[in-house]
């Protein structure tokens, strides 16, 4: 697949090596331009690319937003967007490291308000980057994986998230819909940033359930 990396920090940079190594073409871009990319791209070899963020958006078949949730200005405008996957590893976190309140909402429904007609889905972000970088292990049995979650509306786009996130070396377990899944992998939350595999973590989640009941 083409996959656009929007934020080239730790996560964006770790997973343009694991999609790179997978076997996918990345465009990796973040706010400074594609000149300060150039030893990761020529680290990432030839199936990758320095691309500014709109460019980058209108190349991946899926997008990875790992900017800043905190600044909206560094998406593309939601047009580059529509219709297209969009994977969202971001956080609310203030400027002073705190969490914005954002009512009953959760912060990938704010995302959606901002990339209307996207078909999002949170990935990516309750798993610490080294984590993300050491711990994907394909010679593993899927439930004996380390876990990287997803929550959402479109199923079919989550059927594709899960084969990427396999593809790299991981078990893809499903907390539910953009709201009350992405609720679940808030920051603080009970699995956020844990080394559950994907038997643990199905086995926790089945708790969770059980104490609301």
């Amino acid at each position: 697949m083409k996959i656009g990396i929007l934020g080239a920090g730790n996560i964006g940079a770790t997973a343009a090596r694991l999609f790179v190594a997978a076997g996918h073409d990345v465009a990796v871009s973040n706010s400074r331009g594609p000149d300060s990319l150039r030893e990761l791209i020529i680290e990432l070899g030839p199936q990758a690319n320095a691309m500014t963020i709109r460019d980058a958006a209108r190349f991946g078949d899926v997008i990875l937003l790992a900017v800043p949730w905190r600044s909206p200005e560094a998406l593309p405008e939601p047009e580059l967007l529509r219709n297209k996957i969009v994977i969202d590893a971001m956080n609310p976190y203030r400027p002073d490291g705190g969490f914005y309140d954002l009512g009953g909402s959760t912060s990938s429904e704010e995302v959606l308000k901002r990339l209307p007609g996207s078909r999002l889905v949170k990935a990516f972000n309750t798993i610490y980057y080294v984590h993300l970088a050491s711990r994907g292990r394909k010679d593993l049995p899927m439930d004996e994986r380390h876990t990287i979650y997803l929550a959402g509306d479109d199923e079919e786009a989550k059927k594709i998230v899960v084969r990427l996130i396999e593809e790299i070396g991981f078990a893809a377990v499903d907390t539910g819909s953009l709201r009350e899944g992405g609720r679940l992998q808030e920051p603080e939350s009970p699995i956020y940033n844990k080394t559950y595999n994907a038997r643990e973590a199905r086995q926790f989640l089945s708790t969770l359930e059980e104490k609301k009941a």
